[in-house]
C-alpha cells in the first residue's frame, strides 16, 4: 500500500512515517519545504501546501491511503483532488471537540467550528474514511510548562482541580497507522484520550515526582490565564474558546464526564493495550523541564 501523509514534520506525522514503513507501507511525505525536512530512507518526499490546493497538481496520483490534517477553507477542494486522483481512504486528524449531538452548543466551540467541515467534506467523498478525534495533546504541556518549572518549580494553569484525560502524541500515531493500513474502520470516528484522567494539578504532581523535586502548582484565574496566553501568542478567538465557562442555563445537574474528563476505550480496542500514561509522556520529554 502506497500511503501519503500531509504534516509529515510535524508532531504527529512524524511519528506516524516511520510507523508506516515498520509494516511495510510505501510512503510519500507531503511538506511545505520538503528539501529541508529530513525524512527515513525510502520515504518519498514531494512538496506542496493544503491551504494552497494548486500546489498539489500529482501529489495524490498513486496513492491508496491519505493521513490528512484539517483546512477548512480548502478542505473540499482537496479532497476532491484526492478523490479524482483515485485514493481509497482518508484518516482525518481531527478532534475530540467535535459536537454532532442533537442541541450540542457549537457557538463557542473553536475547535468544533474548525474540524467539522472538514469532517463533513471527507464524509462526502464516497471514499472510506476514518476520523481520529484527538483530545487534548500531553505535547501542549511543553509549550507552557518547561520554562516555569526549570526557573521558579513551579506550575501555573487555570482550573487545577478540572480533570482531564490528554493523549500521547505517539498513540495518535499508533492510531494513524492502523486505521490507515487496516480493514474495518470505515465510518468510524474514534475518540482518542489517555489512560487516565488527571487534574492539572495532578499532572504537576507527576512532573515533580520525575524531577525528584518539589514543582508547586500555582492556580490561576481565568482572566489572569488568559492574559498569559496572549502573550505567548495564542489567539484570541482560542483563548476565549478554551476559557469559555457554561452560562447560568447550565444547572449543575448532568452527571455525565465532560468530553475533557471522559477516557475514551478506543485506542485499547484498535490497539490492543492501554494508551501511554502522563508519566510515561514526561519520561520521554524530561530533558525538556530540567
Amino acid at each position: 500500500m502506497r500511503v501519503l501523509v500531509t504534516g509529515a514534520s510535524g508532531t504527529v506525522g512524524s511519528l506516524v512515517v516511520p510507523r508506516l514503513i515498520e509494516r511495510g507501507a510505501a510512503v510519500r511525505a507531503l511538506s511545505r519545504d520538503p528539501a529541508h525536512r529530513v525524512f527515513p530512507e525510502g520515504v518519498e518526499p514531494v512538496e506542496g501546501d493544503l491551504e494552497r490546493p494548486a500546489t498539489l497538481d500529482g501529489v495524490f496520483d498513486g496513492v491508496d491511503a491519505v493521513m490528512l490534517y484539517p483546512h477548512p477553507e480548502t478542505a473540499e477542494e482537496v479532497v476532491d483532488r484526492i478523490r479524482n486522483a483515485g485514493a481509497r481512504r482518508i484518516v482525518l486528524i481531527s478532534s475530540a471537540s467535535v459536537q454532532t449531538a442533537p442541541g450540542a452548543d457549537t457557538e463557542h466551540n473553536h475547535g468544533h467550528q474548525h474540524h467539522r467541515p472538514v469532517e463533513e467534506a471527507v464524509e462526502r467523498s464516497g471514499l472510506e474514511w476514518t476520523h481520529l478525534r484527538g483530545g487534548e495533546f500531553m505535547v501542549n504541556d511543553l509549550d507552557s510548562l518547561p520554562d516555569s518549572v526549570r526557573a521558579e518549580g513551579v506550575v501555573r494553569a487555570p482550573r487545577g482541580d478540572e480533570p482531564g484525560a490528554p493523549v500521547h502524541e505517539a498513540d495518535m500515531a499508533d492510531m494513524a497507522a492502523a486505521t490507515l493500513l487496516e480493514d474495518g474502520h470505515h465510518g468510524r470516528a474514534y475518540e482518542i484520550t489517555g489512560p487516565e484522567s488527571l487534574t492539572p494539578a495532578q499532572r504537576t504532581e507527576v512532573i515533580s515526582r520525575a524531577l525528584g523535586r518539589e514543582i508547586t502548582f500555582v492556580p490561576l484565574t481565568l482572566a489572569e490565564a488568559r492574559e498569559l496566553w496572549l502573550a505567548r501568542g495564542v489567539p484570541p478567538e482560542l483563548c476565549d474558546w478554551l476559557l469559555w465557562e457554561p452560562g447560568p442555563e447550565d444547572d449543575g445537574t448532568d452527571t455525565d464526564p465532560t468530553p475533557d474528563e471522559y477516557v475514551s476505550p478506543d485506542y485499547q480496542r484498535v490497539i490492543g493495550r492501554p494508551g501511554r500514561t502522563y508519566a510515561r509522556w514526561v519520561a520521554d520529554h524530561l530533558d525538556a523541564f530540567r
